[in-house]
């Protein structure tokens, strides 16, 4: 197995700050995210905020993966925001290593739940094209995973679906909504 450290990442590390904005925009680009390297610098700027959390894998001085955090509701719920891990490094316990970090820093804060938002912009779910204003339960009960949509990642670190915002992301688009309880 391959080794890595979590660490906070801070305004001087001006190095694994401008490597944490390029990983953002390689693995989110292709689903029209991030889509240029300056709003990944941007979007990387606003996770550095004094209340937020931002917290990277590093491995031989390289940002393999990183986390994010955003407190709300008085600090009782933090949304997961993002969560990305370089492709050559997925499957090796980077992105469950780095939500297991997330949620003991929560934790810590006095945070009680988790919530993030995974969207469906590429197909990659069953909730994806279809109207989900009909028999929304039932289409949240029966998901099936057409082409490794993250849901299953997020559920096997113990998160629920607790709901959808269809059409998050344009027509048939939805934005998967998940929970977990950690305080």
């Amino acid at each position: 197995m391959n080794h890595f450290t979590i660490s906070d990442l801070k305004p001087p590390m001006t190095t694994e700050i401008a490597q944490a904005a390029a990983l953002l925009h390689r693995v989110f680009a292709p689903q029209d995210s991030w889509a240029t390297l300056a709003e990944a610098e941007e979007e990387v700027a606003e996770m550095l905020a004094p209340d937020r959390i931002l917290r990277a894998a590093l491995a031989d001085g390289e940002v393999i993966g990183w986390i994010g955090g955003i407190p709300g509701y008085e600090g009782n719920v933090w949304e997961l925001h993002p969560l990305l891990v370089a492709p050559e490094w997925q499957g090796q316990g980077v992105g469950a290593a780095l939500v297991q970090d997330f949620e003991g820093l929560v934790r810590a804060k006095g945070g009680l739940t988790v919530q993030l938002g995974t969207d469906d912009v590429t197909d990659a779910t069953s909730l994806s094209g279809i109207d989900l204003y009909a028999d929304t339960w039932e289409k949240i009960r029966t998901i099936r995973n057409l082409n490794r949509h993250p849901f299953e990642f997020y559920q096997k670190q113990g998160y629920t679906i607790t709901g959808v915002v269809p059409d998050a992301n344009g027509r048939g688009r939805p934005d998967i909504l998940m929970t977990k309880r950690i305080g």
